[in-house]
């Protein structure tokens, strides 16, 4: 699907106060406990994460101007005084995420609908790769997170190959994330996930945690 660009998104990023826009004022305002989302979208899981759980420090990434822009149109419509603190945003690509964040800075790490990528030649594209997952292994403390959540089977079939090679061990996981009535407590839903759940798909998850390197 061809991204609708959205005139002068690039100025807004610049100008927010929502956004870091560089690798060291990333480093100077990390703070503890870290969650981050890697293609954050329109913000709609993170900014609810971020009220849900006022003590930790959320950081959304996004690699779209155009698509970040609609999560900081959407802080900047509430009454100042009712928006999050502990919450920014940084557009970024995920491969550059060692250069913008301390190894071991960071305590969960989500995936959320991530693109398929289902050409085979593009395997090393797609966030739960052994390529990626080795970049996040770096930045996650030892004992830190990754929950990714997809309605797409193939991608999870591939997800499920990957992260032993990559030094994570398994937590959980399911291939029917809405039947598990235990999981679903604590459930936080992305706009595709409310979208491709009410067309009947199923949503797939798992959890892995970051092993040390002996």
């Amino acid at each position: 699907m061809r991204l609708r660009h959205i005139p002068g998104s690039e100025e807004e990023i610049e100008e927010s106060g929502w956004a870091y826009h560089s690798p060291e004022e990333v480093k100077e305002n990390i703070k503890s406990p870290l969650y981050i989302e890697i293609g954050m979208g329109k913000g709609r899981f993170i900014i609810d994460n971020a009220f849900l759980y006022p003590d930790i420090n959320f950081i959304g990434i996004e690699m779209y101007e155009s698509v970040m822009v609609k999560a900081t149109r959407r802080l900047d419509r509430m009454p100042p005084d009712e928006t999050p603190e502990n919450l920014h945003f940084i557009r970024m690509d995920a491969r550059d995420i060692c250069d913008y964040f301390p190894e071991q800075s960071i305590d969960r790490i989500y995936l959320n609908f991530s693109d398929p990528w289902p050409k085979t030649r593009h395997a090393h594209r797609r966030l739960p790769s052994e390529q990626f997952l080795k970049r996040f292994h770096k930045v996650l403390k030892n004992g830190g997170t990754i929950e990714f959540k997809t309605d797409n089977k193939e991608l999870f079939d591939f997800a499920m190959g990957e992260y032993e090679k990559a030094g994570f061990t398994l937590v959980y996981t399911t291939y029917d994330l809405h039947n598990d009535v235990s999981a679903m407590k604590e459930n936080v839903m992305t706009e595709y996930e409310e979208k491709f759940s009410a067309k009947g798909n199923k949503i797939c998850k798992y959890v892995i945690r970051k092993q040390p390197v002996e």
